[in-house]
């Protein structure tokens, strides 16, 4: 008997790692929006609804940001439009809001749970948002402290937590900084960003120590890496042995960040979820209608999908597709 890819290895727990995982999807916000192809609203809902589908618990639909800003997500308001924003709803569905007009607009939409997305450094604040880190997080206080008023949920990203492209390394306590002024202006989690993929584990540990020390343990952040240079795995098991329990992936391996151009595609769900199997940590997602989620938007967007998993998975399945 041959080894057949999708059957994977039997689980090994190892010591020091969460019992479950919460995977937060980005492939329909993050990973669309760097993408050369622009698809139709019609399909991007569909994807959506084919990630609803595949045990996800948490997918990031779009962003309400000006139309010249992210062209590929121009058509924010019809999407929502088109999905189940409902308090019962089996699957949550942040949306990404750069300023108060978008907030204004997600709770006409009815809109539960937001994002906002900081910058750790002034040159990214810069070329992100126009203006200078503090100011940014002056724009984002109202955003914030209206969404808590409505009994919104909100999530803050912050980018460039170990590197910047114009910047180079970045301090750990200019992160910290500004992590303290989120959490303490409403933020309910906090999302770290490797915006161009250049932490490697030990710059990953400094900078989690560092937040627990100033009061923000791992239970109130995420990561979200991206694999630039290969460390996006790494880095992840790194951040769970220290506690963290929510993971940012994009299915199939989508999108980067259109304003930093060395930023590389996002961690990869299905690479995630196959470690995750493997390490026998529960995140509740079916690998194979993942990777048929991926190969099927992939097939749209016109270029095969970066993720290892699917690529290793994707002629097994033909082959099991062939024989039904």
């Amino acid at each position: 008997m041959t080894f057949s890819p999708v059957m994977s290895l039997p689980a090994v727990r190892l010591d020091g790692l969460p019992s479950k995982v919460t995977v937060y999807e980005v492939g329909a916000r993050d990973g669309l929006q760097n993408e050369s192809a622009i698809l139709p609203v019609a399909i991007k809902a569909e994807f959506i609804k084919r990630l609803s589908t595949t045990g996800l618990s948490v997918i990031e639909a779009t962003s309400l940001v000006r139309p010249d800003r992210i062209p590929a997500l121009a058509d924010a308001e019809e999407l929502l439009g088109m999905l189940d924003l409902s308090a019962d709803a089996p699957v949550r569905y942040p949306v990404l809001i750069p300023n108060e007009r978008g907030l204004d607009k997600a709770l006409a939409l009815g809109v539960r749970e937001i994002a906002v997305f900081a910058s750790a450094t002034e040159s990214f604040a810069q070329r992100n948002l126009g203006r200078s880190l503090q100011g940014s997080l002056t724009m984002f206080e109202p955003v914030m402290s209206r969404a808590v008023a409505a009994g919104l949920k909100v999530r803050a990203y912050i980018s460039m937590c170990w590197a910047d492209p114009w910047e180079g390394p970045v301090d750990a306590a200019q992160v910290v900084l500004v992590a303290e002024w989120l959490r303490d202006h409403g933020a309910d989690e906090i999302s770290l960003g490797d915006t161009i993929g250049a932490a490697t584990p030990g710059a990953v540990i400094r900078l989690l120590e560092l937040l627990a020390a100033a009061g923000i343990g791992p239970d109130q952040l995420a990561v979200h890496f991206h694999d630039t240079y290969g460390q996006a795995l790494a880095n992840t098991i790194t951040a769970l042995r220290f506690g963290v329990a929510t993971v940012d992936s994009s299915a199939g391996g989508l999108g980067g960040c259109p304003y930093a151009k060395s930023a590389t595609g996002n961690l990869a769900t299905e690479d995630l979820v196959w470690q995750l199997n493997g390490l026998g940590i529960e995140s509740g997602i079916d690998l194979i209608a993942l990777v048929r989620t991926s190969l099927w938007v992939a097939g749209h967007l016109g270029r095969p999908s970066p993720s290892l998993v699917v690529r290793a998975l994707a002629a097994e399945l033909s082959q099991d597709d062939a024989h039904e």
